[in-house]
Order: structure tokens, then C-alpha cells, then sequence
């Protein structure tokens, strides 16, 4: 019973010494790792389906450039790993950046990737993309991605935002929606984005331009469509009709 009285108070001071060893390594390993001479740099770019629209070359240079530090032999305390992160972290195309130090004095830099899934064209000046988060990207100059082609006047205006989720909520559910779905992310090729708020469709296979209307009811407007192309098209033909509008309740309108 002694004993157990003995252990029950030990305990807790046993705890307390092992936490301040713990912290006292930790603080030994930290001020090692601070005062020792930078080794190199390391870029590694998470690849969206082996595609890279930020290079780690670019990485690189883009960083040499910011910080001169990196140049030149310095001790790792002369290097602000937080405005290193912040500075990869504006790179319009980069979601997300972590940068740390190794207990070998090299500094890494891991970097995920925005992924387009949609691409604004203009016909007098340069394209941008909307990534799966409705963030407005620039185009990369390393890579031009086979996505969701949108047109219009409306599809211009469309670049002077920063984020679909502020404005164009509709609009963004109905490009994920085909982007996410196998079979219209394959037959859809592009959208038409009217004055008015409405979209047409545009299709791989098929002549049809499809009026899709205001982007609601998704989920029942492309049903609509899928029933076009299971009952009507075999019985009529693919090149029967030239419109087809799926905009109003209960009814598909084929001329």
C-alpha cells in the first residue's frame, strides 16, 4: 500500500521532468538547427494527373530571386521561412505551400497545385481558367489544359472576379457538375454564357445547340437531356434537329 501511495505522487513529478527534458531538446534542436549554414534548396510541386502548371524550376527562381540569402552561405536564423511560404503562396496558380527546414540545414518547399476545370476564351486578349474552387487563374505558360471551353460576352466579364463563389454560384455548380460527371465532362465541350444569364451547350458529338437556360435545376435539366439522347435521337437521328431547349418545366423542345 506504501508503495502504491509512493508511485501515486512520483507520477506526476516524473511527467513534470520528462516534459522538461523534452522541451529542453526540442529547444536545443530548433537553436542547432538555426545556427546552422543553409545547405540548399529543395522544391517538390504535387502534380495534378502528371501536369504541372507551376514548374519547380519556377519555384526556384522565384524564390532566388526574393531572397538573396539563398544565394550566398548564411545561417538558417537569416531565413524567414514564413515569408518564403507567403512569397510561393501569391504564385496565382499555387493553392498551397509549406516550407520548412531539415535538421541538415536544407530548406524544402512542398507546393499543391490549382486545378483548372474550366477555360475562359477571349478572342483579343489572354485567356484565363476557373479552378475547382471557382478561383480565377491565369493562364500557365508551361502547360495549356483540355478543359470546359466558356464563350460569350458574359464569359469575359466573368475575369474581372476573383472567386465564382461571390457572385456566380449558379454558374460554378453547373461547371463542376460537368466537370465532375464522366460522361458530360466527355460530351460537353463548351458554353455559351448569354447576356441574359442563360447558357447554351455545345456537345462533342451533335450538331444540337442545347438551350439550357438560367443555370438551376441542374440535376433535372440534365436528365432531360439524357432522355433527348435515349428516346428521341434513335427514332429521329442525330442530325434531325438543330435546337434543343431544356429550359422550361416538363418539356423538351426539339426543332
Amino acid at each position: 500500500m506504501k508503495d502504491r501511495k509512493q508511485w501515486k505522487y512520483r507520477k506526476p513529478l516524473l511527467m513534470l521532468v520528462a516534459g522538461m527534458i523534452l522541451s529542453a531538446f526540442i529547444a536545443f534542436t530548433e537553436q542547432k538547427t538555426a545556427s546552422r549554414e543553409f545547405a540548399g534548396l529543395e522544391v517538390y510541386v504535387e502534380g495534378v494527373s502528371d501536369v504541372y502548371f507551376v514548374e519547380e524550376k519556377e519555384v526556384v527562381s522565384l524564390l532566388k530571386n526574393a531572397f538573396p540569402e539563398l544565394e550566398n552561405p548564411a545561417n538558417m536564423n537569416e531565413i524567414s521561412i514564413d515569408k518564403m511560404e507567403k512569397k510561393v503562396e501569391a504564385h496565382p496558380l499555387v493553392k498551397n505551400a509549406e516550407v520548412y527546414k531539415d535538421l541538415k540545414g536544407t530548406i524544402m518547399v512542398k507546393v499543391s497545385q490549382h486545378i483548372p476545370m474550366a477555360r475562359i476564351v477571349r478572342p483579343m486578349a489572354a485567356d484565363g481558367y476557373i479552378s475547382t474552387t471557382g478561383k480565377i487563374l491565369p493562364t500557365s505558360p508551361n502547360y495549356t489544359s483540355r478543359v470546359l471551353i466558356l464563350e460569350g460576352s458574359r464569359a469575359q466579364a466573368l475575369l474581372q472576379e476573383t472567386d465564382l463563389t461571390n457572385h456566380e454560384n449558379q454558374l460554378l455548380a453547373l461547371i463542376q457538375y460537368i466537370h465532375q460527371d464522366p460522361f458530360w465532362s466527355a460530351q460537353i465541350s463548351s458554353l455559351e454564357l448569354l447576356k441574359n444569364g442563360e447558357v447554351n451547350l455545345y456537345q462533342q458529338v451533335g450538331r444540337q445547340v442545347i438551350e439550357f437556360g438560367k443555370p438551376d435545376n441542374i440535376d433535372l435539366k440534365f436528365r432531360k437531356i439524357k432522355t433527348f439522347y435515349k428516346k428521341i435521337l434513335p427514332e429521329k437521328g442525330w442530325n434531325t434537329y438543330g435546337r434543343v431547349n431544356v429550359k422550361y418545366k416538363d418539356q423538351i423542345i426539339c426543332e
